[in-house]
């Protein structure tokens, strides 16, 4: 079954495990994916667009509460 990868950059957990930074890096500030065995395992993000993600999701729970 084909997986679809979510995300312009991808690595191997090899990759990941021997440059963590470099691979991060590599996404230029958007998600990269993590393959294992070329099949998506997970995505890495970089701090700061996790930080956003969770600014929206509050925000969103936040306007929600407001229309109750």
């Amino acid at each position: 079954m084909a997986n679809i990868i979510l995300s312009d950059t991808s690595a191997s957990i090899s990759e990941l495990k021997k440059n963590p930074m470099a691979t991060v890096s590599a996404g230029e500030g958007y998600p990269v994916a993590i393959l294992n065995r070329n099949q998506p395992a997970f995505y890495c993000i970089p701090a700061e667009l996790y930080e956003r993600i969770l600014d929206v999701l509050d925000d969103h729970e936040l306007i929600n509460l407001r229309s109750v």
